[in-house]
C-alpha cells in the first residue's frame, strides 16, 4: 500500500519561512523609528507604547486614522520599486491626524502579498519606517499576510493605522475659524497618493504610455514621476501650531482640493481660493490634455499641487508663511474665509491658474 503526503500550509502557498526572514530583514528599519515610549521589540503579539507619557496633557485627546495607498502600489509593483510606497502610506495616515493638531505618536502597518518575498516585503516596511521618522512617530508592530490563491505571486496592497495626542484646549478645528482669516497653501511633492485610477486609466490604458518612457514636460521618465512619495507634512504642521496661531488645516486627499477644505469649514462660512496663486506641476496638466479630462474633473479627483492646507488669522500670515519657508515648504496665501452667502459648499476654487 503506497503512502500519501497530507495537505500543508505550504503546499497551500503559504511560506512560514519566507515571513519570519521577511521578519528579521525589516527589523532594523522599525528600529529606528523608536520612541522613548516604546516597550519591547517588533516580534510581539501587540505594540507597546508608555501611556504614561500624556501625564503631561491636563486633557489628552487621542487622534486615530487608517488609510492605504491606493491603486499607486500598482506602479511600484511594475516598476519593482518598493521601498519608497511605505511613505505614501504614513502621509495618508500622519497628516489626517495632524490636521486636528495632534502630534503622532504611533503607526501599525498591514503588509497583505500574493507571495512573501522577504527582501520586498522588508523593502516595503523600510520605506514605511523612513516615513515614520519624517512623520515623529514610531512604528510599533505589524502584520504580514501571505494570500495565495486570491493575489497573484507579484501582486500586494499595503494599509496602516496611527494614533496621535493633542491637548483639548488646543484641538484644531472649525469652530476656529472667523471670518477674515487667510488659507495659506503648501505645495504638493506630485500627485501623491490619490487618483491613481484616473491617472493609470488615462496614461497607461488609453495613451498607452510606457513607465520607462522619458517625458520632457515632466523631465523624468513616467514611471518615476508617478512613484514620487506623497510629501509628510506633520512636522511641519507641528512647528506652524508652535510658532503662531492655527485655526484649521486640511489635507488634500481623495476628493480633491475644494471637497477637502469644505470639510473644516464651519456653517456659515466660505473659503475662496484662487487659482492665479499657483501653477500645477506638469503631471496634472499631462493627465488633463492625455485624457481630455475637464478641469472640474481634475480637481474633485487631483490635488491640483496643493497637499496640505492652513487657515489662519490674517495677522499669522507672515509669521506662518517663515516659519514654511525655514522648513524648506513652499507655501503662499491661496485665499481666505468669507461669508457662506448663496454658496452651497463650504469652499470654491475662482479664477484660473498661473502660467
Amino acid at each position: 500500500m503506497s503512502e500519501t503526503t497530507g495537505a500543508s500550509y505550504a503546499a497551500a502557498g503559504v511560506d512560514i519561512e519566507a515571513g519570519d526572514r521577511a521578519v528579521e530583514l525589516m527589523k532594523e528599519w522599525v528600529r529606528k523609528t523608536q520612541r522613548p515610549e516604546v516597550l519591547g521589540g517588533l516580534g510581539g503579539f501587540a505594540g507597546l507604547f508608555d501611556a504614561s507619557a500624556l501625564k503631561r496633557y491636563e486633557r489628552p485627546l487621542l487622534a486615530s486614522a487608517t488609510d492605504g495607498v491606493g491603486t499607486k502600489v500598482d506602479i511600484a509593483r511594475q516598476l519593482g520599486v518598493y521601498d519608497t510606497i511605505g511613505h505614501d502610506l504614513v502621509a495618508m495616515v500622519m497628516d489626517d491626524i495632524v490636521v486636528c493638531g495632534a502630534e503622532p505618536l504611533f503607526m501599525t502597518d498591514y503588509i497583505c502579498v500574493g507571495k512573501v518575498h522577504p527582501e520586498r516585503v522588508a523593502a516595503i516596511v523600510k520605506g514605511i519606517a523612513e516615513g515614520c521618522v519624517l512623520a515623529g512617530c514610531a512604528l510599533v508592530g505589524g502584520e504580514t499576510a501571505e494570500h495565495p490563491g486570491l493575489l497573484g505571486e507579484d501582486d500586494f496592497d499595503v494599509a496602516g493605522a496611527g494614533t496621535g495626542v493633542v491637548e483639548a484646549d488646543r484641538l484644531l478645528g472649525a469652530d476656529r475659524i472667523r471670518k477674515g482669516d487667510a488659507v495659506i497653501a503648501m505645495a504638493a511633492s506630485g500627485l501623491h497618493s490619490n487618483g491613481y485610477s484616473l491617472v493609470r486609466h488615462v496614461l497607461l490604458n488609453q495613451a498607452g504610455l510606457s513607465l520607462d518612457a522619458r517625458i520632457d514636460e515632466l523631465g523624468r521618465t513616467l514611471g518615476e514621476e508617478l512613484l514620487e512619495p506623497t510629501k509628510i507634512y506633520s512636522l511641519d504642521c507641528l512647528a506652524l501650531t508652535r510658532t503662531t496661531e492655527v485655526h484649521a488645516f486640511s489635507h488634500i486627499t481623495g476628493g480633491g482640493l475644494a471637497a477637502n477644505l469644505a470639510r473644516v469649514i464651519p456653517d456659515g462660512l466660505h473659503a475662496v481660493v484662487d487659482r492665479s496663486t499657483w501653477t500645477p506641476a506638469p503631471v496634472f496638466d499631462l493627465v488633463g490634455k492625455t485624457g481630455r479630462v475637464e478641469r472640474l474633473e481634475l480637481e474633485k479627483t487631483l490635488n491640483m499641487g496643493v497637499g496640505m492646507m492652513a487657515i489662519v488669522p490674517e495677522e499669522s500670515t507672515e509669521v506662518a508663511l517663515a516659519t514654511l519657508a525655514d522648513r524648506g515648504v513652499d507655501a503662499w496665501i491661496a485665499g481666505e474665509i468669507t461669508d457662506r452667502g448663496d454658496h452651497e459648499t463650504g469652499a470654491a476654487l475662482v479664477g484660473d491658474y498661473a502660467g
